[in-house]
């Protein structure tokens, strides 16, 4: 008789990255013998992957904390941990505040969870070690589909006044070439034919390649030729990163997607600059206008803070103002959080009645230029990936080339498939459509 194998249930936060690094400590779990489980109840372990962009966030994890005081009485050798970046910037104060935590490790260090979990006692490691993590995780072993993030990059240098990921996940450090041509090859020979690349600020991607540094454009120009491989996509970037190579690519590479999520913040110079963002609104637009002109379909993300400190109405009215302009397929809006240790933390914060009636008027707009968006898709055709089986006897779901969820009614369709479609019809946050070829 063998021992059962352990159960790990893992709650992930937040970005796609930590969605990434939540597949990776469980492969890195699975060398001592643990599973996966959907089922809290079940588990021999609850790894909680946190996110503190914002400070509900935060709270949240503490939250959840508290509901998983009755399952650490009730089964007292369950181990619980905490991960990510609320890991990284609350390390000693979360075993302070929940003694049920057995282990807190920043994103940096869950290379070293199995270690971890077979050491006595509370165990906390949020350094920033020297050693690549990613040289000490076992082959990949986690797909669930088609689709594949890929960590290209982490850290970041920016230093923008409101965010704390320069403190979480330290400075920006690039992944070599060869590592990462490697481990997308390996994917696709496992069946994913589309994969994202993800970091903090993914289009500063610097990796050592042949004859030195390589940028992000070189390395997508690379991926775009392995056999197999039909799609490309990146996430998140930063404006002042978007260089001349990086958009011909967005011309010149079929496998790269039309969608391009390219943060903002604010339309007033006035915020931009308290914000160090090191850009202007007008330079904003000057690159949206650029890249537009290499790839005319492509749709367009951002991100906005609402009700930063100091905001005026004017300041408002000029976010208002860039949104209006650039005529976003979707976009991400969010109304000021502070951030311990971040300097706009130190700067008296809006009242929050004013913050929430900017943010409606936002999303109030933006939601009218996605629904147009998607309202424009209508009639078009567009390839959409299979990811899932629908609802509905029949019908087969997957994103089209411009990232929209796309239900699309086939008896014969599988998972896997990358198909030709027409739209149909526009809903809330989805398409319809009818397969047309493979």
């Amino acid at each position: 008789m063998t021992d059962a194998p352990k159960k790990l249930f893992i709650k992930t936060y937040g970005c796609q990255m930590n969605v990434y690094d939540s597949e990776r400590m469980a492969e890195a779990l699975g060398a001592k013998g643990y599973v996966t489980t959907e089922v809290a109840e079940e588990a021999d372990m609850v790894l909680l992957n946190t996110c503190h962009i914002r400070e509900k966030a935060a709270e949240k994890v503490y939250s959840d904390l508290g509901r998983l005081r009755p399952l650490k009485q009730a089964k007292p050798d369950l181990k619980i941990g905490v991960a990510g970046c609320v890991a990284q910037a609350e390390g000693e104060e979360i075993l302070r505040r929940m003694p049920l935590v057995d282990l807190v490790v920043g994103p940096q260090s869950y290379h070293r969870l199995p270690e971890m979990v077979e050491a006595k006692g509370k165990v906390i490691d949020t350094d920033f070690p020297e050693e690549d993590k990613f040289e000490h995780l076992p082959e990949r072993k986690t797909l669930k589909g088609p689709t594949a993030f890929l960590t290209v990059q982490e850290g970041c240098d920016k230093f923008c006044a409101f965010c704390v990921v320069p403190y979480t996940r330290g400075a920006e450090v690039s992944r070599p070439v060869g590592r990462l041509l490697t481990e997308a090859r390996d994917l696709v020979s496992r069946g994913v034919r589309e994969i994202t690349l993800l970091g903090q600020n993914v289009n500063g991607y610097h990796g050592e390649g042949e004859g030195g540094a390589w940028g992000l454009a070189r390395l997508l120009r690379e991926m775009a030729g392995i056999e197999g491989l039909e799609r490309l996509r990146y996430t998140t970037s930063h404006p002042n990163d978007m260089d001349d190579d990086l958009i011909a690519a967005h011309a010149e590479l079929p496998q790269l997607m039309p969608y391009l999520h390219l943060p903002v913040q604010s339309g007033s110079d006035r915020i931009l600059k308290a914000m160090n963002r090191k850009h202007t609104a007008a330079e904003y637009l000057h690159l949206i206008g650029r890249i537009r002109a290499a790839r005319p379909d492509i749709l367009l993300s951002s991100d906005f803070i609402v009700g930063f400190p100091g905001e005026t109405e004017e300041d408002f009215e000029a976010t208002m103002d860039l949104v209006r302009q650039v005529h976003f397929g979707q976009a991400f809006s969010f109304k000021y959080s502070a951030r311990p240790g971040t300097p706009a933390a130190e700067k008296p914060e809006l009242p929050a009645e004013v913050a929430d009636a900017r943010l409606y008027r936002l999303q109030a707009l933006i939601t009218e230029q996605q629904r147009a968006a998607q309202q424009a898709m209508v009639g078009r055709e567009v390839g959409v990936l299979y990811e899932k089986t629908g609802r509905l006897p029949g019908q087969m779901v997957g994103k089209s080339d411009h990232l929209h969820a796309v239900h699309v009614t086939d008896p014969s369709g599988q998972v896997g498939e990358l198909v030709r479609v027409r739209i149909t019809a526009s809903s809330t946050n989805s398409l319809a459509a009818e397969r047309i070829s493979a």
